[in-house]
């Protein structure tokens, strides 16, 4: 879905429910942010001032909000906006548009009938105080759609869908689940360790009514029921969920009985549909009832809802509409006469025989995961009939469709759990195993041209894990390493971006899967560069370190074994940009450990290295670095022309816009004139660094520029606003998890306390500083704290 469809739909949809339009600002201003563009650049485009876009978007936020019934900001109306729309089988269903008593009616979903009694035997659960609903029921019974139902028509704020893996050693983790519920559902950055970000989620759900649906739940359980050793954190998230002060309701899908101890859980189990709604759904499909027959099918699948599709859909496709001859011609077969996993192995062996193309394509789909991305887009289909003529594709899915062997809404595809195991089981022995998963990772990979949203993100990385599952690490880690334009006007591998948005688990497992693996030391040498700031921010600074030092040796060992070819000249630039780029970051390790020596040192040597090549950028942000660390060291003429310097290159208004991307280290050089008392100066360098902040969503420089405008008003005694900044730098910190910086935070913190003669609140907040600092094992940073008491 694009921006135009999203204004069309919602012209419809806001006047009917609110007697309002969006004026054209407005829809402007959603059309931009849909392509990720900044409230300046908006402005600017349209003729107004930032402030005035700003404005008209709070209002527009506010409109969506109040129409959508669930939170809408500027950051997640895109994903929320696609994820209603898909999550609607029919619009009426969604929002009743209508304001007079004679609209009319709302459509009826034809493919959710007879489930009146299970609707309310669930809401009879509910209002006993059940939070966690486990519906239990054989495949194809009806579960999810059952489940999706009840979630979208009980008028909660928001729904989060958990859509689990159908093998086991493809589970995501808790952890990766609640960190993508905070950051696309509701705005809010994950903590580093898994309890934080469970707290988190906790208070949203305390003050939201927020519905849950967790599904296909039975490839996480063990033979007794319970959660499986590798995944037992999922017992932390569903003990949240079942809290008895939360105001969320949580279903949970599953074939087996969920049996875990100290989990508050109710149970439902979902009989079949009875023989009136089998009826009812042949009937809207224009087929003849032929009503003995009707009643033997009915009877031999137990009313199973899949089971109802597959027959009618084979009965329209294969016998003309003829349900009579149809079971004439199958009641014989064993396979189909049991359950539904034998009725879909039949119909796929028919499949087999009646239309290869057709087979083959199904077998393919079973190569996707449909867990991050839950459907597939028509060319993700496309894609898998590369032996096929383009003229035919449509007509080979048509078929699948025609057969329900394959789901599809809004051109949006997915196959049911039942056929995707049966459909991977045939394809993961044939010799098309890694064709497929090459073609659908090819697919991946090129669906995303540039980055401009998190499911843009996580769809990228998708072609990461079909390469996993055909142990071709060195694919897999070149999709972590593939550049692309961002959010922030940015070129970036995808490991990067997915860490400016906050992703830490994801690539610190996908990093890690991949290094042992690989033998191309140039991917080997930028994976460990990236590795080592996901350590960093974590507060693992020794793994930092001995990350950015093993880049530091693959990119020398492969600089001496390159033969000086104007052939190499690209790979001869990049291999000394990780040499620099590694010795830059660990000067800057080396400063959260306060080993200031050790940092002159590195940026001494980054300088030597880089200043008037073609890697000049970094001796400039070295020059920065070393400004800062002179003036921690009391070197302050040797900081000053160092930092004049850099405040020069900074303000020339030919390399004004280069300035984005140099953020951080203008907040550097910000500190650095804190620490030489140039408060003027200071203040130029923060509010520059917090513009480009703000604008980018870079909340480890808003909060490091935030505790230097505190350290401004400490030295100034406005003491309130120093506390005001403190308090919003530790919030910010304590949400992305930068561990360092929060530490150096609550240091501040009790320096500007110890000012204020506060000595209680002070050594409280020294005390803060102290245990996070052990934690990091940064000795010479707790001595500098006891120093200043």
């Amino acid at each position: 879905m694009d921006a135009q469809a999203a204004l069309a739909w919602l012209d419809t949809i806001v006047p009917a429910q609110t007697g309002e339009r969006l004026s054209d600002l407005q829809k402007v201003i959603l059309g931009q942010v849909w392509l990720g563009r900044k409230y300046l650049d908006i402005a600017r485009a349209y003729g107004c001032t930032e402030g005035h876009a700003k404005d008209a978007g709070s209002q527009l936020w506010k409109l969506l909000s109040k129409v959508l019934r669930q939170k809408i900001t500027k950051s997640n109306c895109r994903a929320t906006l696609e994820r209603v729309l898909r999550k609607s089988n029919t619009i009426s269903s969604l929002i009743d548009y209508s304001r007079t008593p004679h609209a009319a009616p709302k459509l009826e979903d034809s493919n959710f009938i007879g489930r009146t009694e299970a609707i309310a035997q669930l809401n009879t659960l509910v209002n006993q105080g059940s939070k966690v609903i486990v519906i239990q029921g054989e495949g194809g019974l009806g579960k999810t759609t059952l489940a999706q139902q009840y979630l979208q028509t009980q008028d909660f704020e928001l729904v989060l869908e958990l859509l689990m893996a159908k093998e086991t050693q493809n589970i995501t983790p808790a952890e990766r689940v609640v960190e993508e519920w905070l950051k696309q559902d509701f705005n809010e950055e994950p903590g580093v360790e898994f309890g934080v970000s469970l707290a988190r989620l906790k208070r949203q759900l305390h003050n939201q009514r927020i519905g849950v649906l967790i599904d296909n739940l039975e490839p996480a359980l063990d033979g007794k029921g319970g959660l499986i050793a590798s995944h037992r954190n999922y017992v932390e998230l569903l003990r949240i969920l079942a809290d008895a002060r939360v105001q969320s309701v949580t279903l949970i899908t599953s074939r087996d009985r969920f049996c875990e101890p100290g989990l508050n859980v109710s149970h439902y189990r979902l009989p079949g549909l009875d023989k009136s709604a089998w009826q009812q759904f042949f009937s809207n499909r224009g087929l003849a009832i032929d009503s003995p027959t009707l009643e033997i099918m009915h009877r031999t699948y137990g009313g199973n809802a899949k089971a109802m599709g597959i027959l009618c859909g084979s009965i329209q496709e294969d016998f003309d509409g003829d349900m009579a001859a149809y079971w004439q011609e199958n009641h014989a077969d064993p396979l189909a006469a049991t359950d539904l996993k034998n009725l879909a192995v039949s119909q796929i062996n028919r499949l087999q025989n009646l239309d290869p193309q057709a087979y083959r394509l199904l077998c393919r789909l079973g190569c996707y995961r449909y867990q991050d991305i839950p459907s597939i887009p028509s060319q993700g289909l496309f894609c898998l009939l590369w032996d096929v003529p383009p003229d035919q594709h449509r007509q080979i899915i048509t078929s699948l469709r025609n057969r329900s062997l394959i789901e599809c809404d809004k051109g949006k595809y997915w196959l049911h759990p039942v056929i995707q195991k049966e459909a991977i089981a045939r394809l993961r022995p044939s010799d098309e195993w890694e064709i497929t998963n090459h073609k659908a990772a090819d697919f991946w990979t090129a669906s995303v041209t540039q980055i401009e949203s998190f499911k843009d993100a996580l769809q990228a990385l998708e072609a990461y894990y079909h390469y996993i599952e055909i142990q071709e690490f060195e694919l897999a880690g070149k999709v972590i390493l593939k550049s692309r334009n961002n959010q922030w006007q940015q070129f970036l591998p995808l490991g990067s971006t997915l860490y400016r948005m906050g992703l830490i688990q994801p690539i610190l497992t996908a990093i890690n899967q991949v290094v042992n693996n690989l033998d191309n030391h140039q991917n080997l040498s930028e994976l460990y560069n990236i590795l080592g700031d996901f350590y960093w921010i974590t507060g693992k600074i020794s793994q930092a370190i001995a990350c950015q030092e093993k880049t530091i040796t693959l990119a020398t060992q492969a600089l001496k074994s390159l033969v000086p070819q104007p052939e190499n000249k690209h790979t001869v630039y990049y291999l000394r940009m990780l040499e620099v780029d590694s010795l830059l970051s660990i000067g800057l390790y080396q400063i959260d450990l306060w080993e200031l020596e050790a940092a002159a040192q590195l940026f001494q040597q980054v300088i030597y290295l880089a200043q008037n090549t073609k890697h000049h950028r970094w001796a400039e942000k070295a020059s920065v670095c070393l400004a800062l660390v002179y003036s921690y060291l009391g070197l302050r003429d040797a900081s000053y022309e160092l930092a004049d310097v850099a405040y020069q290159n900074i303000t020339n208004p030919k390399l004004v816009e280069q300035t984005g991307r140099f953020a951080y280290f203008i907040q550097i050089l910000g500190q650095t004139y804190v620490n030489l008392g140039e408060f003027d100066r200071a203040n130029e360098m923060f509010n520059e660094a917090l513009t480009f902040a703000e604008e980018s969503h870079y909340m480890q420089v808003k909060a490091k520029t935030l505790n230097g405008f505190a350290e401004i008003h400490r030295h100034q005694a406005d003491f309130e606003l120093a506390l005001a900044n403190h308090t919003e730098a530790i919030e910010l910190l304590e949400k992305i998890g930068a561990k360092c910086d929060l530490a150096e935070a609550y240091f501040q913190l009790g320096l500007t306390y110890q000012k204020m003669a506060n000595p209680d609140d002070s050594q409280m907040n020294f005390r803060q500083a102290i245990q996070l600092f052990t934690e990091i094992k940064a000795p010479k940073q707790i001595q500098r704290i006891h120093n200043s008491k």
